[in-house]
C-alpha cells in the first residue's frame, strides 16, 4: 500500500510538473510578444535551421528602408482586409467552413491574415493540424492587440521565407532574386516577390516560371487600383 502511494504521489507530481510545462509554453508567446515593439525577433523556422546546422541569411530591414511597392504588393497577395482587420479575418475563416470542399489548401491559405502567418512563424510549427490553428488565433489577435499594424508589417517581411535555401526577409529574398536591396525594387520585382510567398522553395521569383509571372502582373494591377490598402503602413520613403 506504501508503495503504491508513492507511485501515486510521484505520479501527480509527474502530471503536475507536465501541466505546468504546457502552461509555460502556451503562456510565453503572450508574455514576449510586446517586447517586440523594440527587438526584432527570428522565426521558429529560423532557429530549427540554425540548430539542425542548415544555413540562414537574413538582415533586418526597417519597413521605410523598404521599396512601397513590396509592402502592398504583400498585403494585395497575402491579406487585403489587413488594415482593418483584427488579427483574423472572419469574413475568410467562413468561407473556409463554406467551401471547405473544393480546394482545402487555397482556401486555407486564403483564412490565414498577415498577422496569423507572423504569429505561426514567430511561436509555432509549419504545416496543417486544429491544434496549430486553435493555437495562432488567439495569439494573432494578441499581436494585433500589443503591436501596431506596421510593426506587425514590419515583422513579418523580416521574417517570411523569400528563397530556396534560407533566405529570411526581404532584404535577403531581393538580393538572392533580384541582386539589389529590397529599397530599390520596382512594382513588377515586388509583386513577384509576393507571388512566391506561399512557396519560396517550388516558386521562384529569380527564375519566374508562367505562374509567377501571371500572379506578378495581377498584384500590379491590383495595387494600381487598390493603393488605398496599405494606408495603415505607409510612410515617407527614406533616402534617395
Amino acid at each position: 500500500m506504501t508503495k503504491w502511494r508513492i507511485q501515486n504521489t510521484a505520479l501527480r507530481r509527474t502530471v503536475t510538473i507536465g501541466v505546468a510545462l504546457v502552461a509555460v509554453l502556451i503562456l510565453l508567446p503572450y508574455l514576449i510578444a510586446p517586447l517586440y515593439r523594440f527587438i526584432d525577433p527570428i522565426s521558429t523556422p529560423m532557429l530549427w535551421r540554425w540548430v539542425t546546422g542548415q544555413r540562414v541569411e537574413r538582415t533586418v530591414v526597417p519597413i521605410g528602408h523598404i521599396a512601397p511597392a513590396l509592402p502592398l504588393a504583400v498585403i494585395v497577395a497575402e491579406d487585403g482586409s489587413f488594415c482593418h482587420n483584427r488579427g483574423i479575418d472572419l469574413g475568410a475563416i467562413r468561407a473556409v467552413l463554406t467551401k471547405a470542399g473544393d480546394d482545402p489548401g487555397d482556401v486555407a491559405r486564403g483564412a490565414s491574415t498577415l498577422t496569423q502567418q507572423a504569429a505561426k512563424n514567430l511561436f509555432l510549427w509549419g504545416g496543417r493540424s486544429f491544434v496549430r490553428k486553435a493555437l495562432e488565433l488567439p495569439l494573432a489577435l494578441w499581436l494585433n492587440l500589443v503591436l501596431p499594424k506596421k510593426r506587425v508589417l514590419e515583422i513579418y517581411l523580416n521574417i517570411a521565407e523569400w528563397g530556396p535555401n534560407g533566405e529570411f526577409g526581404v532584404e535577403a529574398g531581393s538580393h538572392y532574386a533580384f541582386g539589389k536591396s529590397a529599397h530599390d525594387l520596382s512594382p513588377h520585382e515586388a509583386a513577384e516577390l509576393a507571388a512566391i510567398l506561399p512557396n519560396p522553395v517550388r516558386r521562384s521569383a529569380r527564375h519566374p516560371d508562367i505562374l509567377v509571372r501571371r500572379l506578378g502582373a495581377l498584384y500590379v494591377d491590383r495595387s494600381e487600383t487598390y493603393g488605398a490598402l496599405d494606408a495603415c503602413v505607409r510612410e515617407p520613403r527614406n533616402g534617395p
